[in-house]
């Protein structure tokens, strides 16, 4: 007879439970829409829509410290696809840059043997994405090149670092939160390690303030912190102050240039970098709950705040803070005028023990909308903003000022009556703040949003170790149209949780027991016996508990009725081959023979009777004896059950099937019970063996010990194998048939359990150890795999059982469950393989083609008279399942989100923007933000037709966020910085500070405040006369002629004797700003003289200021020609973008911008426009195309041409592999050619 394995494909995985304390700041929510943290040595990746766990990364032998996402601010072809690459390091010093979609290592750093303290990606270069810069400790920075694990440079510092961060407006700029201070470097390359130390200075806590210590008590700390005035110095605190070593984290703030911000304990300092003030302060009353973490938001200026009892709150920037005292207020003596963040929203706060406490908090990068919570017992909860708009009557009772909703809507403003998403992102929740004077217009017109978090992902992990662990039983050709994986976790709250092991999902989590689940036996695919027992007394007595669940409707009874109160502790439970029989083994008492069909007790044995250490029932039985015996019956109620059905054809199937049912209902009717042996070893080392058929146990044979075999603790049986295992680690395997053994020594220590694997002819066998597991195979009598703890595995195994035929289930204390194949290697799994409840839209989890090919569609389908979301009517020329995948893809979305894309009203311009969103790609949605703003706000410029209701919210239209800083438009972006640096003259207390004050003031224009504060300068002090005449030089400058000449040359001979600053002033007093510009970008200073073209020139001369840094920026040296297309954005070359993105082969999003400059009017079809899309090719492949642009061509030729010009530019790259994507995109828009 052929021997066979029985089988059923599962999936290698990893269940997970608590983390351990190394992973505290171990989490990551990537633009990819994933979230990674580490729990122990592990990597968990889950989908933050579904809450489902997508794949777990083993590799680290330490737990894990920090995970990072690569970033995603490039742009995206089939050389550079969408890919997931994520970062982690342990607490050993290594560094793992993953594969996340195949689970595969595609890196592994290693430079010191301690914890890397903190890591990021660089994102500056459109030359190099894959540059790494890590914290190692005590006091080192590394850059790696993450792709082949290169160190390009090192460097050290005097000072532990800690953590750092960078600018996000000047990616040279960097900042080291040390154990004594903060270090500043601003020389950062890539290239080259920084030249200087850095910048540094000390801060001290504010609660070493001595006003601080004096308010406390009278005012709260509010009022106390507005007290607190300098905080950065550059001497060395004092011994007895309180310094950094309270700040929990250092962060710039990524909605505004220049502003940092520090968190500690009991609240948020807010500082101004260019004065080196706070201007900002968030403070927690004394019955408040402190701040762990702070997340600072880029699209509006808001702090995601979370607290120490798991509670996280949003806090946004209070518009229109009043600089100046309001008349008809009294006035305060001190008033306090800063920053003001108001607390908006807030979720609820979780239940924290003394195992149970939140460890980190990561928001949602792409929109800004969402929060995870990581709390320590594995739980990660997912909290979603949602705005709701509030009545024009209802008044806000408190004194944070009111939220509006912005006009527009993904870049482009709509009407009341379009469709659209307010819960999309933060800056489509909530409209940008208002400058002074604005307020009072915006109420009338705009509505009021107010918001809140909803719990919208929870996603728990198995509790505390041990666990006890039991696979249902094996699938077997009777069982297959009902079989489920299904694995009961005993634990020790009690509790039998039931997973779904294709899934790796929770089934059922049943509340059974009161104490510690110590094992669980199956009696069927959908019912086990469970036991627990209780904490022994003085006596060494305990309550043991056995339960019967079923577990389609969770119900349990008390297997064994009253007992089981003050008697020894159940060992073991062993259900017989046939499930009729249950074995009760005790610590010092003799066993309990029960019948689990009627929950009786068939014997209990007398008290002589030998304590078994071991136990195993025979795989042999009198069943088929029976059967034969009973075969006439069945057949008989077969045949009348087949002649009263009218399907003569079905007659042998049907009897078939009916024999299994007539077997079944006669065995139960009749009450038939099998005989069935089982074998236990007494304390001796005898191995006895006992009969049982219905109520009757009777005594078989006794085997003598065998002498070189120890205590034994365990025996499994399989066909004619019997293999006893003892506390001296040695295995002795019986072949019954031939009444030969063979005794093996594996030195392992105590065998704790060994289990044969399912399936018929199948003689693998699992043994546990104390530390670890193997796998035999009993027929050859050889080790087939080991895993030893220490050794292979950092982790100690708590239990272990098949799976099926070819895998293992473990259970260790790190309190995670592993399936793993023979080999017992931990090892990853592809993600495209994962058998998913929900569906995850993750089109980085498609080949590189296929993700492109989505998007294409997505973006554009100039075929279709209306938008649609079936790619199945599309001829894909490559592969027919990858078609069936994109279109799982698309129905994936949302119903919001297909509502959107479906809309005939959704311009182009829009659904870039929603694509880039969908895609967390971070170049695309920048680029098309700025596009969209500048292009409509292009077309507004226009003369327009009388007034209306429309012409009217055209002028509510926000200008650019502040985020974009040196890209927003002129007028808004001089108001900001007026603003800024009134605040800054408030909060000046010092000399210093008074005069960066007054030389900011000189640049904006601000003469005559300028002059006040020069003027206030003491007579005691160094530099009295100096700025008295400044005063004088100040006042007195408006007179022309040969004075405007001496002040130029005096400018122009201090900057060439090296005091820039000084010349550049005085260039500005004779309003020589374009000269002062052109003097900053010839020493370097280019983010310098963008600011100052910005604030004090008109718009032709910003513009040639701008386009020099352009030009600057696309220089090889630099190499950030992306940003140099967004400056270009904003000063509206729309045609010379067009041809950026041409030369550095960005076809797709070329074309694209092209057709929504034609949408807009801003390109004039001439000669000129022609040659932009109809370059003459020099074609490799003989591709030739031809077209007449003109202005009457309609805009579907222009998507054809348009794509037609990237296959000319392929073929003049020779780039064949791009050439035939694009081709296949012409082919997929049924477009033309010859």
């Amino acid at each position: 007879m052929q021997r066979f394995t029985v089988n059923i494909k599962l999936p290698a995985r990893t269940l997970t439970g608590a983390l351990s304390p190394h992973n505290r700041g171990a989490a990551d929510w990537g633009w990819q829409g994933l979230i990674a943290y580490g729990c122990h040595s592990l990597v968990l990746i889950i989908d933050a829509n579904t809450a489902q766990t997508l794949q777990v990364l083993e590799r680290h032998k330490a737990g894990v410290v920090k995970v990072k996402w690569a970033k995603e601010n490039y742009h995206h072809n089939l050389g550079s696809p969408y890919s997931l690459r994520l970062a982690s390091a342990d607490v050993t010093g290594k560094i793992i840059v993953w594969d996340v979609a195949t689970g595969a290592a595609r890196c592994e750093i290693q430079e010191h043997a301690k914890p890397i303290q903190d890591m990021q990606w660089l994102w500056n270069q459109d030359a190099s994405r894959d540059l790494l810069l890590a914290v190692h400790p005590p006091n080192y920075i590394v850059l790696w090149n993450a792709d082949t694990g290169t160190k390009l440079w090192k460097k050290s510092y005097a000072e532990n670092i800690l953590s750092f961060s960078f600018d996000p407006f000047d990616p040279s700029h960097l900042a080291l939160l040390t154990s004594e201070g903060i270090v500043f470097i601003s020389d950062f390359s890539p290239s080259k390690a920084p030249a200087s130390s850095g910048k540094k200075v000390y801060i001290t806590s504010p609660h070493s303030s001595p006003s601080h210590n004096k308010l406390a008590a009278a005012t709260g700390a509010k009022k106390a912190l507005d007290k607190v005035k300098i905080l950065i110095s550059n001497e060395k605190p004092s011994a007895e102050s309180v310094t950094l070593n309270d700040c929990l984290q250092l962060s710039y703030l990524p909605s505004k240039r220049n502003y940092m911000l520090l968190l500690y304990p009991r609240e948020i300092l807010i500082l101004d970098l260019e004065v080196n003030q706070t201007v900002g302060v968030i403070a927690i009353e004394r019955t408040g709950v402190p701040f762990i973490q702070v997340i600072p938001c880029f699209q509006r200026d808001g702090l995601f705040c979370l607290h120490e009892n798991g509670c996280v709150t949003l806090r946004v920037r209070r518009s229109n803070c009043s600089i100046t005292g309001t008349p008809n207020e009294e006035p305060d003596p001190e008033p306090v005028q800063e920053l003001v963040y108001d607390l908006r929203s807030q979720c609820d706060a979780i239940r924290v023990t003394k195992t149970v406490r939140p460890f980190s908090m990561v928001c949602c990068p792409v929109n800004e909308n969402s929060a995870a919570l990581i709390v320590s017992d594995g739980r990660i909860m997912v909290w979603e903003l949602k705005s709701s708009f509030s009545g024009r009557n209802v008044r806000n009772s408190s004194s944070a000022s009111p939220l509006y909703s912005p006009i527009s809507f993904c870049g482009i403003p709509v009407g009341a009556f379009q469709n659209k998403l307010p819960d999309l992102s933060l800056d489509n929740m909530i409209g940008q703040g208002t400058i002074a004077g604005e307020e009072q217009f915006k109420s009338s017109l705009l509505q009021e949003v107010h918001l809140k978090f909803l719990l919208t992902g929870l996603l728990s992990g198995l509790p505390l170790p041990p666990f006890a662990i039991r696979m249902c039983p094996p699938l077997t050709t009777k069982n297959i149209k009902q079989y489920e994986p299904i694995l009961a976790v005993g634990t020790s709250n009690g509790s039998v949780l039931v997973f779904h092991l294709t899934s790796g999902l929770l089934h059922k989590e049943l509340s059974i027991h009161s104490c510690e689940v110590k094992g669980i036996e199956w009696i069927s695919l959908t019912g086990f016996i469970s036991f627990a027992t209780s904490t022994p007394n003085n006596l060494g007595l305990v309550r043991n508990e056995l339960q019967l669940v079923d577990l389609p409707t969770g119900r349990s009874i008390a297997f064994r009725g009253e007992r089981g109160n003050d008697e020894p502790a159940i060992e073991m439970i062993k259900v017989s081959h046939l499930k009729q029989y249950l074995a009760v083994v005790f610590k010092d008492k003799p066993l309990e023979i029960w019948d689990v069909r009627t929950c009786t007790l068939l014997r209990e044995m007398s008290k002589n009777f030998p304590t078994a250490t071991a136990l195993e029932w025979s795989p042999s039985h009198n069943l088929k004896s029976l059967r034969k015996k009973q075969l006439a019956a069945r057949e008989a109620m077969a045949r009348q059950t087949v002649a009263s059905d009218t399907e003569v054809s079905s007659v042998e199937s049907s009897v078939i099937s009916l024999l299994q049912e007539a077997e079944s209902k006669s065995e139960l009717s009749q009450n038939i019970s099998a005989r069935e042996h089982f074998v236990f070893t007494g304390a001796d080392g005898q191995v006895y063996h006992l009969t049982v058929e219905g109520n009757t146990v009777k005594d078989s044979a006794r085997i003598p010990p065998d002498g070189s075999m120890g205590s034994i603790t365990c025996i499994a049986w399989k066909g004619d194998i019997l293999v006893l295992g003892d506390v001296d680690g040695n295995l002795n395997f019986w072949d019954l048939k031939a009444r030969v053994s063979r005794g093996i020594p594996t030195h392992r220590s105590w065998v704790k359990k060994i289990r044969f694997a399912p399936g018929k002819g199948n003689q693998k066998l699992l043994a546990m150890y104390n530390d670890g597991a193997e796998i035999w195979d009993s027929k050859e009598v050889q080790m087939v795999s080991s895993l030893r703890s220490g050794r292979n595995v950092n982790f100690r195994i708590l239990d272990v059982d098949w799976c099926t035929s070819d895998k293992v289930v473990l259970a260790s204390d790190d309190g995670c469950i592993r399936v793993l194949d023979l080999s017992m290697k931990p090892s990853c799994f592809r993600m495209d393989e994962q058998d998913l409840i929900e569906p995850v839209w993750c089109p980085y989890l498609l080949v590189p083609r296929a993700s492109l090919a989505l998007k294409a569609f997505l973006l554009h389908q100039p075929w279709n008279e209306k938008y649609s979301l079936d790619i199945t009517s599309i001829d894909y020329p490559e592969n027919e399942n990858i078609k069936n995948l994109l279109q799982e893809q698309l129905n994936s979305l949302s119903n919001d989100i297909k509502k959107l894309l479906l809309d005939p009203d959704f311009t182009l311009l829009q659904r870039c923007l929603l694509v880039a969103r969908l895609y967390g790609d971070e170049s695309e949605l920048h680029f098309w933000t700025i596009a969209a703003h500048y292009l409509h706000s292009l077309v507004r410029e226009k003369p327009a037709k009388a007034p209306d209701t429309a012409i009217l919210q055209e002028q509510l239209i926000s200008p650019l966020d502040i985020c974009y800083d040196l890209l927003c438009e002129n007028s808004y972006f001089q108001k900001f910085q007026l603003e800024r640096v009134n605040l800054q003259e408030v909060k000046r207390s010092t000399y210093d500070h008074t005069r960066k004050c007054a030389d900011q003031l000189l640049l904006l224009g601000q003469t005559d405040r300028a002059v006040q504060l020069l003027l206030e300068t003491s007579s005691e002090n160094a530099h009295y006369y100096c700025d008295s005449l400044k005063a004088c030089l100040v006042t007195t400058v408006t007179s022309s002629g040969p004075s405007q000449s001496t002040i130029k040359l005096v400018a122009t001979n201090m900057i060439a004797s090296g005091k820039l600053a000084e010349g550049v002033q005085l260039l500005c007093l004779i309003d020589k700003a374009a000269d002062a510009c052109r003097y900053l970008q010839t020493y370097g200073e280019w983010n310098r003289a963008a600011w100052l073209a910005k604030v004090r020139l008109n718009s032709e001369e910003c513009a040639d200021v701008l386009k020099r840094w352009v030009d600057h920026l696309c220089s090889p040296q630099v190499n950030q020609k992306s940003k140099a297309i967004l400056v270009l954005l904003s000063l509206g070359c729309f045609t010379k973008v067009a041809e950026m993105l041409h030369s550095m082969r960005y076809f797709d999003r070329a074309a694209l911008f092209v057709e929504a400059c034609l949408k807009y009017g801003v390109f004039e079809m001439n000669d000129d426009a022609n040659i932009l899309f109809l370059k003459p090719p020099v074609c490799t492949c003989e591709l030739h195309t031809v077209y007449a642009v003109n202005n009457n061509a309609c805009l579907r030729s222009t998507w054809y041409c348009s794509l037609e010009l990237s296959l000319m530019s392929a073929c003049e790259e020779q780039d064949c592999e791009f050439f035939f994507i694009l081709l296949f995109i012409c082919v997929f828009l049924n477009a033309s050619f010859t």
